[in-house]
């Protein structure tokens, strides 16, 4: 990989790393990620007024993609309420290529290498300590992480398959965008009622900060695609975990003890080995 793309991938691990302590700190963790939303939705209705509509064969993959991703929200919002981020954000993250690893096994039969095989066990050990370690992560935390990382891996499985119908990627990221800015604040509101925003709030500019910082982790992801290869790329993104150790302990004054950084490097050394060879 060149300078240039190492420099892409590592700089969308700390953004994503980032979006993610900023949901963690916010007074109302919900009602953030659903304004944290906004954002790509405005960014993302100008995009659906010049691009052309998706294939029809691709609106149903639209639709149970965004619906994941609503689960996805949802979920995460609930991991932090009860875990740190330096705990909650590995085994979301780590889970992810090992769930995805072992779904491609029971479901379609497909052997990991040897390789995948050490990842998986990686990213299990690691997990493991960060569950039982003195300052062990809550038992609901934990199971709410995994559950969380389960709805990434279905809704990018998802996207993997209905991009390929959609006769236009740039189209289908657009309408995830613009079905998911409708649905969450439609689920907002059957939880918790009315959705009040003040633009002026420090609140609401902070999570449509947010909002912005995590399109620009995913752009930066996107371009590092485009100019190097998958495998690698999607490996190093796994740093992320360890940059999320490490702004939970420096900003948000999390415990990281020398074990609790080891685990989260584990975590990231073993999706890192599955990741590579997908």
């Amino acid at each position: 990989m060149s300078p240039i793309v190492i420099g892409l991938v590592l700089c969308a691990a700390v953004l994503h790393a980032s979006w993610n302590a900023v949901l963690r700190t916010g007074a109302d963790r919900l009602w953030s990620i659903t304004v944290m939303g906004f954002s790509a939705t405005i960014i993302a209705i100008p995009f659906a007024v010049v691009l052309p509509l998706p294939s029809p064969a691709s609106w149903p993959y639209l639709i149970v993609s965004s619906c994941l991703q609503v689960a996805y929200s949802v979920f995460l919002v609930r991991a932090y309420r009860r875990g740190a981020l330096g705990q909650v954000y590995p085994v979301v993250r780590g889970s992810v290529p090992l769930l995805v690893t072992l779904g491609a096994f029971f479901l379609t039969g497909q052997h990991p290498s040897m390789l995948s095989l050490a990842g998986v066990m990686l990213v299990a050990l690691g997990i493991m300590n960060l569950a039982l370690a003195k300052h062990r992560a809550d038992a609901a935390s934990i199971l709410l992480a995994f559950v969380t990382g389960l709805f990434i891996a279905s809704y990018t499985t998802t996207d993997a398959l209905g991009v390929r119908h959609a006769g236009n990627p740039r189209a289908y990221a657009t309408w995830i965008f613009l079905i998911y800015g409708a649905l969450m604040p439609a689920t907002f509101c059957a939880l918790r009622g009315k959705l009040t925003l003040d633009v002026r709030s420090p609140e609401t500019l902070k999570a449509l900060a947010a909002g912005v910082v995590s399109l620009i982790a995913y752009g930066a992801v996107i371009s590092a695609f485009a100019l190097g290869p998958a495998g690698p790329i999607a490996a190093l993104r796994e740093t992320s975990i360890v940059f999320a150790a490490l702004i939970g302990r420096i900003f948000l004054g999390e415990t990281l003890t020398l074990r609790r950084l080891l685990a989260c490097a584990v975590v990231a050394l073993g999706a890192l080995c599955v990741s590579y060879h997908a």
